[in-house]
């Protein structure tokens, strides 16, 4: 069986990815119930050979299906259905909603403090890591410096507990930013707002920098919503993505 690269809908379509595809698969086969709460999933090696993909690329799809709380893997014994329907994805030890309600409620008023606080130094580390990151292709590299911009702008608040509180949160950050980034295609889309982000904090206006804080969440919101909502069943769920 083969599962190739497709375009998904929406105004601006992007090609899905063969992680993507074999992920749509599977999350399809157990909504569908073919593969039932308790169920075993095939082998690793069995699952590469029935959709002609690598071991790595299986692997992160696995990986995607346990973050949505569908599948549970189980040390020497396998994976395992745990839920037929995506509820609230879990980011380490964190679930998305509870992580977006924090950020909420902690960045957002970070933001237009580090307007009023920054210095020189920091608007220059943070100009120096939105380049960085706007010139990085690679995923894991990018998801690194995102986590260190946001640990940045709690740095510009000028008060050491915002940075305690983001560092606190930095693996569940980096866990969904990956998460966001293989999925949703929000890198290119994330540069653009952490750029309006520190053009509000160079001003110096609170009120621009809550905005371009709150905008960011909004849209990660946004993304995590459409990941989680039921796939299309039509043909551009169908062929093989290349291994």
């Amino acid at each position: 069986m083969n599962l190739s690269d497709s375009q998904t809908g929406g105004s601006a379509p992007r090609r899905v990815s063969a992680m993507e595809a074999v992920l749509i698969h599977l999350r399809g086969a157990i909504e569908r119930g073919d593969y039932a709460i308790g169920d075993k999933l095939p082998s690793e090696a069995e699952l590469c050979r029935r959709l002609d993909v690598s071991r790595p690329v299986l692997r992160e799809a696995l990986r995607a299906l346990q973050t949505m709380g569908l599948t549970q893997s189980r040390t020497g014994k396998g994976t395992f259905v745990i839920a037929s329907a995506v509820e609230d994805p879990t980011f380490g030890d964190f679930t998305a909603s509870d992580l977006l309600e924090v950020r909420r409620h902690v960045e957002i008023p970070v933001a237009g403090y580090a307007a009023l606080r920054r210095g020189p130094e920091n608007l220059d580390h943070l100009a120096h890591l939105l380049e960085r990151m706007e010139r990085e292709t690679d995923t894991t590299a990018w998801v690194a410096m995102d986590t260190l911009f946001h640990l940045a702008v709690a740095e510009a608040a000028q008060n050491p507990v915002f940075r305690r509180v983001i560092e606190e949160i930095r693996d569940a950050l980096a866990r969904q930013s990956a998460f966001l980034n293989e999925l949703g295609g929000r890198r290119e889309q994330s540069n653009r707002e952490h750029r309006a982000i520190v053009e509000a904090l160079a001003d110096g206006s609170e009120h621009d920098a809550v905005e371009a804080m709150s905008h960011h969440l909004d849209r990660v919101e946004t993304t995590l919503t459409d990941i989680v909502r039921p796939p299309r069943t039509d043909s551009s769920t169908e062929g093989g993505p290349e291994a």
